[in-house]
């Protein structure tokens, strides 16, 4: 049986679309945005974390569509580290508390400026990078005070499709959401 063309299901507010359409770098953070938050340690002291597929394949969309993920994380850890390999993810800081240093030196090696930026983060330490980024979003589940900050805020939670969400949004805005929708169609 063959079914009608795939068209774009999503609906977004044309001020955010206008808003995202410049964007040409998105920053993550990992801990609450990439994952769900949570630290989880196996009996050896190895620190487990929780990717979800859904979110993964949005920043591999994002690449395609010529927008550069990067991650500025607090932590560091060997699971992170294989995951965005695995996402072919290759700007990224790690172990960091001061962010603004890190996103700007991503910003200079890619010929950016802040305006050209997005971010995606939860908590406080996230709150810099997402300020001076001409969007800033949260997952659902992200502190009181960058929900605040947040020009968008996704319905679901860090380490639950938030990223996804976020990059579809950003997908949309760039005008790359349906040909790459319509190519997984056929």
């Amino acid at each position: 049986m063959n079914r009608p063309a795939l068209t774009p299901s999503q609906q977004w507010d044309p001020q955010l679309l206008l808003k995202a359409q410049e964007v040409r770098v998105v920053f993550f953070d990992v801990d609450g945005v990439l994952t769900d938050g949570g630290l989880y340690f196996s009996g050896e002291g190895e620190v487990l974390k929780r990717f979800h597929t859904l979110d993964g394949h949005g920043l591999k969309m994002l690449q395609k569509a010529g927008i550069t993920p990067a991650v500025v994380t607090g932590r560091d850890s060997a699971p992170l580290r294989l995951r965005l390999k695995q996402l072919g993810i290759e700007h990224a800081r790690f172990g960091t508390e001061d962010k603004v240093p890190a996103a700007e030196s991503i910003l200079a090696e890619l010929g950016l400026q802040w305006d050209q930026a997005a971010a995606m983060g939860d908590d406080w330490p996230d709150l810099p990078v997402m300020r001076r980024s001409r969007f800033a979003c949260a997952p659902a589940n992200a502190h009181d005070e960058v929900l605040h900050v947040a020009d968008w805020v996704s319905s679901r939670c860090g380490g639950d499709g938030a990223v996804r969400q976020f990059c579809d949004l950003l997908l949309a805005a760039n005008g790359a959401y349906a040909g790459l929708l319509a190519g997984y169609g056929s």
